[in-house]
């Protein structure tokens, strides 16, 4: 049977998505929106139904589209330069329709010869397959309320607290197949309500652009412009977001702009030359993650990734970005030894082309679409990350908070018999924790890899460590900042994260980990209720010492502050498992104060150490203080008051 291509399908030259002021934005790293003309466009011309197709490969003498409609053949439809010495390769082919598996084929100069996915695919084959596939991104969408009203959920004064999901592993249809996935239907069907009583405001999803290797969780990258079709269509993940928007409950994107795999189908050596990534592997290789660094100082690459990140804004209504792996984009020295690494043109360790790109990034963000927000993961003490580009800072509106996280876990794994040597390490995030606007992140990076999970690393018995966990996740929750929790941890998981299977939900027929998850329920209703913990959450007024100093007993205690002083809360944290009655503590202002969170109350699988009544102050110094109050100071717990 003969396989003999249509030829009356040939590509038409002189038709083109891209005007002069196209070209001049694209090669002046500015254009926001290259996802409306690079790619596979669905459209009529002339009357005919077809694609239109345009790639960016420099040097390239060659460049042809292969896929289902021509029997993959590599030189019937041919793809032509512009003339305007773009790099873009362009071309309309009649009655090519949505739905349709392609590649570029492409001969570098060199002669190699390479086939390549679309770098603005919309849509993938499921891996291990490695087309792309022409599609469209119509959907109607029913989130008009929220996105309406969003920049209340959104501001840096309303409550973050965030949910990080991995879709593939939090359910699975079947345990023992690794291969079967839930819909983002489906999973929208079960994550969404589940989120909402839980309180979360927000969930983030880690890396969901398309990738090859599932076990990279989506940090390494060949669609940067398509959902993974693991969990389905566009549609099928617009339809998710906007359950979650219907839900009332914001959706972070986990975004990698730092690096990208060599995989023979993705952007690396796009047309035989090092068109997307550094040249100088010294700046274009990652040797922690096996990968390549896209060349920041390029227009193009620059261009790229701007739109990208607009485009799941747009396109996809998301309500902010978490920017992976900043710390790497910033400095040339990251993870290189002394010689491997190349100075920029100052002598300096910084790389200027990255950080002048993140600048831009967020100046283009927060300009269209204000009512959202950037989170950076960088994990040094590089100056002003979340504060404006005016001011020097990179304007990120919040950084998560590495160092706090740290020092966290490394404190509560302390035995309690030594936490009082150790008291001044665990309060020194306060020393510099409004130098950014922090999130607090107990993030997946910190259950995998031999780390153990959440609940294994405290010290004790069954009993202590399920108290070590609530009042770890209490002190997170009334620390100043943002909060993030990866899922599994808010009832215990007794396993590390491990992608290929969902997580132990079985054990919430335990009344230990009921109990943890029930104690973080309460910790949302608190958080998101309680102005004193998110008004002034990244402003130093909001937080006051109370007592930090009592080393013999491990208690501290400290006042979070809202608009006004009934709005304001008294901490008190009990670090050992010795409760402590008749508890004298010295407070700034009078009252009557109730106890409105214990975590060592019963339905937490706690002991019953509360203060079931009314605590009233007394007008006498004590510790350096004008009032005084007597508690009942729960073991291993954390007890909440507000004024009456």
């Amino acid at each position: 049977m003969s396989t003999e291509p249509n030829r009356s399908l040939s590509p038409v030259a002189p038709f083109s998505l891209f005007s002069a002021k196209d070209i001049e934005l694209f090669q002046a790293g500015t254009h926001e929106r290259l996802y409306e003309k690079f790619g596979a466009h669905t459209l009529e011309y002339e009357g005919v139904k077809g694609t239109y197709f345009a790639v960016w490969a420099p040097n390239a003498a060659y460049v042809s589209v292969m896929g289902d409609f021509n029997n993959w053949d590599r030189y019937t439809h041919t793809l032509l330069p512009r003339w305007d010495h773009s790099g873009i390769w362009e071309g309309f082919i009649p009655h090519v329709k949505k739905g349709t598996l392609y590649k570029y084929f492409i001969r570098a100069r060199s002669g190699e010869e390479l086939f390549k996915g679309d770098p603005f695919a919309l849509y993938w084959e499921q891996r291990p397959k490695t087309a792309s596939i022409t599609w469209e991104l119509d959907y109607h969408w029913k989130d008009k309320k929220w996105m309406e009203k969003r920049q209340r959920h959104n501001s840096l004064q309303s409550p973050f607290s965030v949910y990080e999901v991995h879709l593939g592993s939090w359910r699975r249809p079947d345990p023992h197949n690794h291969e079967v996935f839930y819909t983002y239907r489906e999973i929208a069907g079960m994550l969404a309500p589940y989120a909402k009583e839980m309180g979360f405001t927000h969930v983030e999803l880690m890396p969901v652009g398309e990738h090859p290797f599932d076990g990279s969780w989506g940090y390494q990258q060949t669609g940067y412009y398509a959902p993974t079709s693991r969990y389905g269509t566009p549609q099928d993940f617009m339809a998710m977001v906007d359950a979650f928007h219907q839900a009332g409950i914001g959706v972070i994107l986990d975004w990698v702009p730092s690096h990208f795999p060599y995989d023979a189908h993705g952007l690396y050596r796009f047309d035989g030359s090092h068109v997307y990534e550094y040249a100088d592997m010294r700046k274009g290789y990652h040797p922690d993650w096996n990968s390549y660094i896209f060349n920041y100082s390029r227009n193009e690459v620059k261009s790229f990734l701007l739109s990208n990140a607009i485009y799941w804004l747009d396109k996809y209504h998301l309500d902010g970005l978490r920017v992976d792996a900043v710390a790497s984009m910033i400095h040339l020295d990251y993870s290189r030894n002394a010689g491997g690494w190349v100075p920029n043109e100052q002598g300096g360790r910084e790389n200027l082309e990255a950080i002048a790109f993140l600048k831009h990034l967020n100046e283009r963000v927060y300009h269209l679409f204000p009512d959202t927000q950037t989170i950076a993961e960088e994990s040094t003490s590089f100056y002003g990350v979340s504060r404006p580009t005016f001011m020097g800072g990179l304007g990120f509106g919040m950084k998560w908070m590495m160092g706090w996280m740290n020092d966290t876990l490394a404190y509560f794994k302390q035995d309690p018999l030594h936490r009082k040597w150790h008291q001044d390490e665990f309060t020194f995030s306060i020393m510099y924790a409004f130098s950014e606007n922090f999130m607090l992140p107990l993030s997946h990076d910190e259950v995998v890899h031999g780390k153990s999970p959440m609940v294994y690393k405290m010290p004790g018995d069954d009993w202590q460590k399920f108290a070590n966990l609530r009042l770890m996740y209490g002190y997170m929750f009334t620390h100043p900042g943002t909060k993030l929790l990866f899922m599994g941890d808010e009832f215990g998981q007794t396993e590390e994260w491990n992608y290929k299977s969902e997580l132990k939900w079985h054990l919430l027929e335990h009344p230990t980990h009921l109990g943890a998850q029930r104690f973080v329920k309460e910790l949302n209703r608190l958080y998101t209720t309680e102005p004193a913990l998110y008004l002034k959450q990244f402003d130093p007024d909001g937080f006051e010492w109370i007592s930090a100093n009592d080393y013999d007993n491990s208690v501290l205690a400290y006042m979070r502050k809202g608009a006004t002083i009934a709005d304001n809360l008294i901490i008190v944290l009990n670090m050992t498992p010795v409760a402590r009655e008749e508890y004298l503590l010295g407070i700034p202002i009078p009252g009557t104060w109730n106890e409105i969170l214990n975590s060592d109350d019963p339905q937490f699988y706690g002991s019953g150490v509360l203060n079931t009544a009314p605590v009233s102050a007394v007008q006498q110094e004590y510790n350096g203080k004008e009032y005084t109050i007597k508690l009942r100071v729960p073991p291993l717990g954390i007890s909440v008051l507000k004024q009456g």
